[in-house]
């Protein structure tokens, strides 16, 4: 039962996603036709890059990136910005909870070695909304993002300039309050020892890397783009396969099923397709703050064709509250392992950021619609 529990807690929303997928079933006489609802590309897509993102990680080549930049600083706000766009710039290719579980533990050791700990929290609020909101520009960026340019057959060129304006001023967003901090010199900060470079391994993920990015622009198709990883991943280290986020992938298989299956149901689909016409962005971005962003996109998607409005409505959406994105939930989790942690207080500086930025991200959105959107 205590195992039971501390499941839930840790995966409450494939939980939720199996439930309800369970509960459509008892609405809609099972066929195997809901199979048809699954989208064996996005998640193809989505496990592919999970697994070379998590071989990149183990072989560290985003913490040698870092040092390779730390090395030239000589004061603190050049530190601050650079933990910050490592997140913001990074989140674009590699996800932004990849981008936060990378650089984040990269933060908490480094600002205690410049004795800057009073900063830390800010920093990794910042860090945490820089990785999602910089992870709107590409489709590889996020889950959401991957899913819903896949679905609505937008091409790369326009999904990115679709994204474009939103992520300039999300870049000023981030940007500004590193700039009002007092900039202090800094000359005891030392790269962290690494080990060895592994170049083949390098080589073999900066490869299969490159057969993701044609898969997503429809060079290559999933099924030989999965093949590949598997085969090559399970020869070269095999171990980097458990690392995948399963969860998260079985989270969109239930999710599949339960909109498959209440699309079946006319009524539901009259009411909900009611709710969302017209007000997609808006109800996108309240749906993120309960249930998060990615489930968001998952739902709405299913009743209604206005992709643009929800993929920014679940983008801005990861804004607001702590669950609104899963990766803010990350930052969390990484912050409160480091001793000395005032949680209450991470709370309320991250609630405050957020609701801000959240406010100016859906002005911004309402007021420029029809010059960029």
């Amino acid at each position: 039962m205590k195992n039971l529990i501390e499941f839930i807690k840790k995966e409450t929303v494939f939980c939720v996603s199996f439930v309800l997928a369970l509960i459509s079933f008892f609405l809609v006489k099972p066929s195997i036709d809901c199979i048809s609802g699954i989208d064996f590309r996005v998640l193809s897509l989505l496990f592919s890059l999970m697994a070379v993102v998590a071989g990149l990680q183990k072989i560290l080549v985003f913490r040698r990136i870092g040092n390779s930049l730390l090395g030239r600083l000589k004061s603190t706000r050049p530190l601050y910005l650079l933990l910050v766009y490592l997140c913001f710039f990074s989140s674009m290719f590699l996800t932004n909870d990849v981008a936060l579980i990378t650089f984040v533990p990269f933060a908490i050791l480094l600002l205690p070695m410049v004795d800057k700990t009073e900063k830390l929290i800010v920093v990794v609020v910042l860090q945490t909304i820089a990785a999602n909101l910089g992870s709107m520009l590409t489709p590889l960026g996020n889950p959401q993002n991957l899913y819903l340019y896949t679905v609505s057959g937008m091409n790369l060129v326009e999904f990115v300039m679709m994204m474009l304006p939103l992520w300039l001023l999300s870049l000023v967003l981030v940007t500004l309050p590193i700039l009002v901090m007092k900039n202090e010199p800094i000359t005891n900060v030392e790269a962290s020892r690494l080990p060895a470079r592994r170049h083949d391994f390098e080589f073999i993920y900066g490869l299969l890397f490159l057969l993701c990015l044609l898969t997503v622009v429809d060079v290559l198709p999933y099924q030989i783009l999965l093949a590949v990883i598997i085969l090559v991943i399970f020869i070269s280290d095999r171990s980097v396969l458990g690392s995948v986020d399963y969860m998260l992938l079985l989270t969109f298989v239930c999710f599949f099923l339960f909109i498959y299956n209440m699309k079946q149901i006319p009524e539901v689909v009259a009411w909900l397709s009611s709710i969302v016409e017209g007000r997609v962005f808006l109800v996108g971005v309240l749906t993120s703050q309960i249930i998060s962003n990615v489930p968001a996109a998952l739902l709405l998607s299913g009743f209604t064709n206005d992709f643009k409005a929800l993929t920014l409505a679940v983008d801005a959406g990861g804004l607001g509250t702590l669950i609104a994105s899963l990766a803010s939930l990350i930052s969390f989790k990484l912050y409160s392992s480091y001793t000395g942690a005032k949680k209450g207080k991470y709370f309320a500086v991250f609630t405050i950021y957020n609701i801000i930025y959240l406010i100016i991200v859906i002005s911004f959105v309402l007021l420029t619609q029809k010059m960029f959107w």
